[in-house]
């Protein structure tokens, strides 16, 4: 919690946020989740002394207002923006995570008796059904991932050939395998089957804390045995699989940051911005679903606990629309030529 504090001067004012925070510490949540937890909640009370408003007495107007202001303010990031037109505010999905926060912080408080409600509701809400339910304060929107055409997969590629062979190994595992980046950097060397071509995602690593194990491609298994020849060169010592070469972290594992400057370098040399750690796993994903794979393989191949997400790679390729059609089509077209023919026999002319 000292860490926090010193982060979010914020957290240390208000005892029962530190209090929140300290729960979630205890329950052994992964630190980028109480980081997470932190900074939304850090932001809402921010807004709560503006408004000379005890968080414990703010109501639905005061998170209403939180809402607003995040939707609106300038994004820090600016020009470099690339997932929102506007280059303002946060995109639906932050917002929601954002709000995740101080609505289980809110929880908290019912639970101690320090409120009667939580002002920013679950968004249980269903239109059309009968009793309504509770409708959440910032509507859901839900995209399709965004993934790369052929032309611009061949740009990154192009970019990439140019690469060490530590990058060009993990954007291939990381296709092959549908890693997301935590997954990808957590590898270690026991992790690996180079015999049977699998590797093992080990269940801390996943976003599901669910264990699975994947295999990979021949060429990508031609890029391991270079890469694990360059190794031994850094270090011979069992643990991470990759390693980082700089001064600093010299035989370190990689850090997530790394491999993220790392693609985003590769992502603005190619002219591909959208391009990030996390479009391998959407393109992998997209592709099974674009063979035929049946949305509970790819689930697990993913690592989803529910078939909701794998779903949105099957819409997202197009396969099961197009098949539909393609049998439909099939059947209007043997209908009307069984017409044409009928047609011709009842006329007498040469068919």
């Amino acid at each position: 919690m000292v860490e926090l504090r010193e982060k979010w001067p914020i957290l240390g004012r208000h005892e029962q946020a530190a209090a929140w925070l300290q729960v979630w510490q205890d329950l052994g949540r992964a630190p980028r989740t109480i980081d997470a937890y932190a900074r939304g909640l850090a932001e809402y009370l921010e807004l709560c002394e503006r408004e000379s408003v005890d968080p414990a007495q703010a109501t639905r107007a005061h998170v209403a207002l939180h809402v607003r202001e995040l939707s609106s303010r300038p994004s820090r990031r600016g020009v470099n923006v690339v997932a929102l037109d506007s280059g303002a505010g946060l995109s639906n999905a932050t917002l929601q995570q954002r709000l995740v926060s101080v609505r289980l912080f809110y929880d908290f408080l019912v639970e101690e008796g320090l409120r009667q409600d939580n002002p920013v509701g679950r968004g249980r809400y269903t239109p059309g059904a009968r009793g309504g339910g509770q409708r959440g304060l910032v509507r859901r929107l839900v995209k399709l991932p965004w993934i790369p055409s052929d032309e611009q997969w061949r740009a990154v590629l192009a970019i990439a050939a140019a690469e060490p062979v530590r990058t060009r190994l993990m954007l291939a595992m990381a296709y092959d395998a549908a890693l997301r980046r935590e997954e990808l950097c957590s590898l270690r060397t026991d992790d690996l089957d180079p015999g049977r071509r699998l590797v093992r995602v080990r269940a801390e690593t996943t976003k599901s804390r669910r264990e699975r194990v994947v295999p990979y491609s021949a060429a990508t298994g031609v890029l391991l045995s270079q890469y694990l020849v360059h190794r031994a060169t850094v270090s011979r010592a069992r643990g991470g699989l990759f390693l980082s070469e700089s001064r600093r972290n010299f035989a370190q594992p990689l850090s997530l940051w790394t491999w993220s400057k790392v693609v985003r370098r590769i992502a603005v040399e190619s002219g591909v911005e959208r391009f990030s750690t996390h479009t391998t796993r959407h393109l992998c994903l997209t592709d099974l679903a674009r063979m035929g794979w049946e949305v509970h393989a790819i689930a697990t191949f993913a690592g989803h606990l529910h078939t909701d997400s794998t779903m949105r790679y099957i819409h997202l390729s197009g396969w099961d629309l197009a098949e539909k059609l393609a049998r439909g089509m099939e059947h209007i077209h043997t209908q009307r030529v069984a017409l044409l023919s009928a047609g011709a026999e009842g006329t007498g002319q040469p068919r």
